[in-house]
Order: C-alpha cells, then structure tokens, then sequence
C-alpha cells in the first residue's frame, strides 16, 4: 500500500478503509465512497457506518472539498517509491510490480493438499446475515434476533427476512410486515445446530421445538 501521513487519515473511507473514490457526503456531515455507500440502498432504514445516525442516501452530495484535497495532497507508493496526488494512488498500487513483488515475498501461501474434488459452487452463506433495517454484517441468526431487538425494536417497514431467504424453502422477494416479531418466533436458534436443508421448514421447525423442549 501507499505511505500516507497519519494527518491524512480523514482522506480515507470509513468502510472500505481505502482513499476515497468519488467522495459523498451525507445528512450527518460523515463522508464515504460512492460504491461503498450504495451497499445501503437495499436496506430500509440505512444508518452511518461512523455515528449510527438514520440517514436517506438519495439525499447524498458530492464531498468536493475532500475531492479538492485528495487531488492536491501527495502520496509515497511503498513498493517502487513513486510520489503521485492520492487520487492516483489507489489504481497505482493495482499495477505497480515493484509492490506485488514486496507482497508476494513478504507472504506465501501453499495448500496444505492437492484433492481431486472441485470446489462447490454458489453455496448460499448461511451463517451469517446482513440487518435489513441499517445494514450491519455479519451477524449470526441470534445476533441478528438480539440487534433487531435492541436497535429496531420500533421499526415497522416491511423487510425480507434475510435468514429465510438464504433458506431452500425461502422466498427471497417476501417481505415480513411484522420482521421483530417473525425473529422472535423464528430465529432464536442457530439454523445449522438442528437443520438438515433437504427438509423442508415445518419439518425443521419441529425439530427444533423436539429439541427446545429436552433442554429444559
């Protein structure tokens, strides 16, 4: 990557970590890269990645004094030492050879084994899911149960459940008029502890209940 001064730090996306690229700025006053701000037009009520505020993305601008500042402010690239604005610096480091070079001897990567299996193809992650009110990654279903709950608890818009979804028997186009009360019922529980996903879902739910029931 570039060498870039700790002062220039606020030239940096605060989701992708990276110099802006095409810069917007939104109600809060916060800036990001217009791709990484368009990840959150999915999703109902989209919050700040930085201080959680409810924003309308369609109300964005162009951030031209920080477009100003990245074209003016100048940039080392650490593999081949070049000094360039910040503007250039992030389709630089794509192509330097100088900076691949010092990567691939820093770091090595070998399989532990060769296998004559191929790798499945388009698995749907059922581990984790992203909230359909503000965004947030990552959640597992119980996680994404207790954040609904404690974030959205007053939330009615309409949603697609993202667990259902990613489920053989979900619909990916429904939306929950109730979605806190549909995870409360629904998605207490780990799916992948009780599931076999060639069943279809009142049979896995009554696994479910069977199990709850031996655990108290």
């Amino acid at each position: 990557m570039a060498s870039i001064d700790e002062g220039e730090d606020d030239l940096k996306c605060g989701i992708c970590l990276e110099v802006y690229c095409k810069p917007v700025r939104i109600a809060c006053g916060h800036v990001f890269c217009e791709e990484c701000l368009a990840t959150c037009s999915d999703v109902a009520s989209p919050i700040c990645a930085l201080c959680r505020m409810v924003f309308d993305p369609k109300k964005r601008v162009k951030a031209k004094d920080i477009e100003k500042r990245i074209s003016s402010t100048k940039s080392v690239c650490s593999g081949c030492g070049k000094k360039m604005s910040m503007s250039k610096i992030r389709s630089h480091t794509a192509t330097c050879t100088k900076l691949e070079t010092t990567t691939d001897s820093a770091v090595k990567f070998k399989p532990v084994a060769t296998t004559s299996q191929k790798a499945p193809r388009n698995i749907p992650n059922r581990s984790t899911f992203k909230c359909p009110y503000c965004g947030l990654k990552n959640l597992d279903s119980s996680g994404l149960t207790r954040h609904c709950n404690k974030e959205h608890k007053e939330c009615t818009s309409p949603v697609v459940c993202p667990v259902c979804a990613s489920m053989p028997w979900g619909d990916p186009n429904y939306q929950s008029s109730n979605f806190i009360e549909h995870l409360n019922l629904r998605h207490r529980f780990e799916y992948d502890t009780y599931v076999d996903y060639g069943e279809d879902e009142e049979a896995v739910l009554r696994k479910v209940l069977e199990s709850s029931l031996q655990d108290k």
